[in-house]
């Protein structure tokens, strides 16, 4: 299913290349802040499809990795960082769940995982433990996400539509994609899994990472909830280069997002 999405998402104008080739940064202008300065920092992006957000960070000045499971992806992404010069920036074909083999033990100042990467993994625990594995001692953890709560919500937004605590695994055959939802695919077939907002702080600390903050975001990058509004993206100091989406005004706000930042310690 990822391998056939790769040209249609390239060619996208939901993930507009040309305009990333041009110079325009994908990082929510929160992730930013939160995240801090990253230049010469080693980071390494888990699940990164495509690249744009891996080489965002590269732009702010990280010396990047992305690791992604699908062939077509990371020979897309790898070409994308050829095309925007950012010869150094590396991109590994693995399974997410692999990364430590793959990366032949390496560890990085910052392990980063983006939107929408969460609900295609079964076994969160072992993602968690992946991901302490790869940060290096003194370094991080960074995960912005799809809030779980506004993923259960009706097309309305006024009430749940999902059991929140219903987990997986959910099988879904449905064309098309997230960028282009009329476009003509035959692999369709796709099995997803919810992750309640304990689950992912539990699995994290557990791992050994100690938990540094927590933050909810009242937009999104989708307009999936009937009245949405279309807006700039103005979270942290700088802002963002993209579009989120709001509910209007006057209604009752809701999480859609979230992001959480947690450390591994220096060794005494």
């Amino acid at each position: 299913m990822w391998d056939e999405r790769v040209p249609l998402h390239t060619g996208s104008a939901f993930y507009d290349v040309a305009g990333f080739k041009a110079g325009r940064n994908d990082l929510r202008g929160f992730e930013a802040d939160e995240v801090g300065d990253v230049t010469g920092k080693r980071l390494l992006h888990l699940q990164c499809h495509i690249g744009t957000d891996t080489l965002s960070w590269a732009r702010r000045g990280a010396v990047v990795t992305g690791l992604d499971f699908s062939g077509p992806a990371v020979e897309a992404a790898r070409a994308l960082a050829s095309d925007v010069g950012e010869e150094q920036a590396r991109f590994v074909e693995a399974d997410v769940y692999d990364a430590p083999a793959a990366l032949r033990g390496e560890t990085f100042d910052i392990v980063y995982t983006g939107f929408g990467a969460l609900c295609w993994l079964p076994d969160l625990t072992q993602w968690a433990r992946t991901a302490a594995e790869l940060v290096a001692p003194g370094g991080f953890l960074y995960l912005a996400e799809f809030h779980p709560v506004a993923m259960c919500l009706g097309e309305d937004g006024s009430a749940f539509a999902e059991d929140y605590f219903a987990r997986g695994p959910f099988t879904y055959d449905e064309p098309g994609s997230y960028a282009d939802m009329s476009a003509p695919t035959r692999h369709n077939r796709t099995v997803e899994w919810q992750h309640p907002l304990g689950d992912v702080i539990s699995a994290v600390t557990a791992a050994g990472l100690r938990l540094e903050f927590l933050h909810e975001h009242d937009f999104t990058l989708f307009k999936y909830l009937d009245g949405m509004v279309r807006a700039r993206d103005t979270s942290g100091s700088r802002g963002g280069e993209g579009t989120v989406y709001r509910l209007p005004e006057g209604r009752p706000r809701i999480p859609m997002v979230y992001s959480l930042r947690a450390s591994k310690e220096v060794s005494a």
